[in-house]
Formats: structure tokens, C-alpha cells, sequence
């Protein structure tokens, strides 16, 4: 049977506007859930059905296929199952919706591979995710009403400790499998079905975790981020212009080059060589004497016509895997070291194919910070790493 991955996302947010592309972690939230999907290997088709053509746009650069929701299921008061009712009556091909949350961007692909097998293999009509949560709960009691509240899950006399308690499990909301016939009937969940349960640190959903820095912090520490296992950096390879400058040149009166950079990049670069990872800059014009006056210590090649065989021979001289290459880019001249580099990142106003290609989209401007923002963007991926080794 055709198995489709489904993942909604309205343009509309009355909490944060557009919401399913703005970025998380480097990363546009829907992306987390894409490349989960993908990576899972279980599924015939990817879609995302949406009314916004942003977020079309993004969607297919993570590779998946568009649908077009029509107005009467983009409202505010539209409920999923009308969308992926719509979804189904375009798509006669398939015959289980795997409808994945974008807001839940600490989903794995193990996750999904066994949820394709519940409902494939054992027969289940419809399985979805929960987590077991260990909270007591009381009956609640509106203003005016002369009552006491009640315990609904506990003697107050006889409190259970954590440990000798297994909890009670609730839905997540990461996602929701479902046959065509049941949804077709009106449900998303009924027939023979089946819960699957969560580990609480991959249950991060952004509708209820409105901090977004703190929501970042919980991806880099438990999202996905690929099939390849993540490997220390050791080398940061930056574009000069447009990256550690704002790619703007004065000229004075007797021709001379005058640029700007932000301190906080220089304080960047420093803390990175402080934890080993070697600095290299390069850019496709000669700026040899701003470097110069700049005074950072640091390897640079300039007036290169090919940036890629540029960051090969370093790659190469250093013995370092891909995995442990680092580069900062923003131009087109940027856009194949961008692909081959195990991390990369692009300035907020990098151009298109750029951003495109990048892994990481900073906040911050070329020359305004955007270096900083991607050394710290390393070093928080670098802890992933040591706490990966101590498990």
C-alpha cells in the first residue's frame, strides 16, 4: 500500500506569523520534520499541503512534494482531518496518510520506521504518538462554585514517588497515522488502533514551547540532524565579503579601500580558536591589505577564482574529513563549498542559492555579527557532540 507523509502547514498563525518557516536551530521548522521523513526511508511520497507560497518554496527545497489546500480548508477554523480529507480526494494513489506535526521538530526517523511497521505489518488501521507524563492532576473548580477541588489521579494521603509510579500517557501531537478508509468514515483514529510512545526529550512541540530560544536549545540537544553521525569541527572556512564584512567598499578620494567589519566577529574568531578550530578566510577579489590592516593572524587566500578546490587542498593538507569542515559563505561563489562542507551557514541577507544550499541561515547580517552567531551555532553542536560520546 501507498504510504504518504503529510505534513500541514497553513500559512496563517495568529501566534507567530508564519510559523512553520521561521527558523529554528538554522534550520525553517518544517525542515526538522522533512528531513526526518526523508531519512526514514518508509515512505512512497512526501507532501506538504499548504496555501502559502513560502512555504511551497521551502518545502520543495527540502525535497518534498506540494499540495495546494484550497480556502474553504486554510481558515482558521479548518480542522486537519478536512485537510487531509481534501488531500486524499486529489491523491486516489494513496492508501495510509502518515500525517506528521511541523511543530514537532524533535521527531527521528527510528520513530517512523516503527510506526510504518505497526500499520503496515501488524495491521493496526491508525497509530499515533504519545508521551507518558508523571503529573498529578485535580478536578477544577470555576470562580463563584463553592466546591473543593478533588484528586483525579492520586490519594493525597499516599502520594507515589516518581519511581514507583509509571505515569499516564498523552498524546503529543507529533503525528497521526490513519488508513484511507478510516478517514474517509470521519476519523483519524479508531479501527484496530495503536499508541506509539515518545521519548520526552523528542516530545518538544512549538505550540506549547513559545519561547522559541528555549526551543532551540531542546533541538540542538535531542533533534535530528542527519543519517551521518556529527564530528567535531576543527576547521571554520569564512567569505571575507558579505560575510565578515557587510560586502560594502568605500573608496576615498585617492582611491584607496575603505571597509567595515563588527567587533563581536573578531571576539568570535578568537573564541573559536580558543577550542582548537583552526580560522581561514577567502574571498574571490584581492583585500590582501585589509586583512592586513585588520590583524586577525589568520590563513587567508584571496583573489581565488575557485573557492571549492581552494577549501579542498585545506581539507586535504589538515587531513580532516567533511564532517569536520566548517564554511561561512554567501555568494554563488560560495554555493558548492556550502554543499560539500559538513556545516555550514549563511549570513541573514545571503543571496538565494546560498541559503539554499546552507544548513544553518543566521539572524544576523554579513558584517553585522553574523560570524559570532555561527561560532556560537558550533559550539552548542559541539557539546551535542561530547554528550554524545559520554552516552
Amino acid at each position: 500500500p501507498h504510504l504518504a507523509a503529510l505534513v500541514l502547514a497553513r500559512g496563517g498563525s495568529k501566534g507567530i506569523p508564519l510559523k512553520n518557516i521561521k527558523l529554528l536551530a538554522g534550520v525553517p521548522l518544517i525542515g526538522w520534520v522533512l528531513r526526518a521523513a526523508t531519512d526514514a526511508g518508509v515512505f512512497h511520497s512526501i507532501w506538504v499541503s499548504t496555501d502559502h507560497d513560502e512555504i511551497e518554496k521551502v518545502a520543495k527545497q527540502f525535497g518534498a512534494k506540494v499540495h495546494r489546500r484550497s480556502p474553504e480548508v486554510s481558515q482558521d477554523s479548518s480542522t486537519s482531518l478536512e485537510a487531509i480529507t481534501e488531500f486524499l480526494n486529489h491523491h486516489r494513489e494513496v492508501d495510509i496518510v502518515g500525517n506528521i506535526q511541523a511543530t514537532s521538530p524533535c521527531l527521528h526517523p527510528s520513530d517512523l520506521i516503527k510506526v510504518a511497521d505497526l500499520i503496515q505489518k501488524e495491521g493496526f488501521d491508525s497509530v499515533f504518538s504519545v508521551v507518558r507524563r508523571h503529573q498529578f492532576r485535580w478536578s477544577e473548580v470555576k470562580k463563584g462554585d463553592n466546591k473543593m477541588t478533588e484528586p483525579q489521579n492520586l490519594n493525597p494521603a499516599k502520594r507515589y514517588r516518581r519511581q514507583d509510579w509509571p505515569g499516564e500517557l498523552y498524546e503529543n501531537g507529533s503525528f497521526y497515522f490513519a488508513k484511507r478508509h478510516l478517514i474517509e468514515k470521519g476519523y483519524l483514529q479508531g479501527g484496530k488502533m495503536a499508541y506509539y510512545e515518545m521519548r520526552a526529550e523528542h516530545s518538544v512541540d512549538i505550540d506549547i514551547d513559545i519561547d522559541w530560544p528555549i526551543a532551540e536549545q531542546r533541538v540542538l540537544s535531542f533533534g535530528y540532524f542527519g543519517k551521518e553521525p556529527l564530528k567535531e569541527v576543527k576547521l571554520l572556512v569564512c567569505s571575507i565579503d558579505g560575510c565578515l564584512t557587510n560586502g560594502r567598499i568605500y573608496v576615498t578620494e585617492d582611491h584607496k579601500e575603505m571597509v567595515s567589519y563588527d567587533y563581536r566577529d573578531i571576539v568570535g574568531i578568537d573564541l573559536l580558536k580558543k577550542r582548537g578550530i583552526q580560522v581561514r578566510l577567502i574571498s574571490d577579489r584581492d583585500c590582501s591589505k585589509t586583512l592586513s590592516a585588520m590583524q586577525m593572524g589568520c590563513v587567508a587566500k584571496v583573489n581565488v577564482t575557485n573557492k571549492l578546490q581552494v577549501l579542498k587542498d585545506w581539507q586535504e593538507d589538515m587531513g580532516l574529513s567533511w564532517k569536520e569542515v566548517a564554511y561561512l559563505g554567501n555568494e554563488e561563489s560560495d554555493v558548492e563549498c556550502l554543499k560539500q562542507a559538513g556545516m555550514s551557514g549563511v549570513p541573514a541577507d545571503a543571496c538565494a542559492a546560498a541559503q539554499k544550499a546552507a544548513g544553518y541561515i543566521c539572524k544576523s547580517r554579513g558584517g553585522c555579527g553574523a560570524v559570532r552567531e555561527f561560532a556560537e551555532h558550533i559550539f552548542l553542536l559541539l557539546e551535542k557532540v561530547n554528550s554524545a560520546r559520554k552516552q
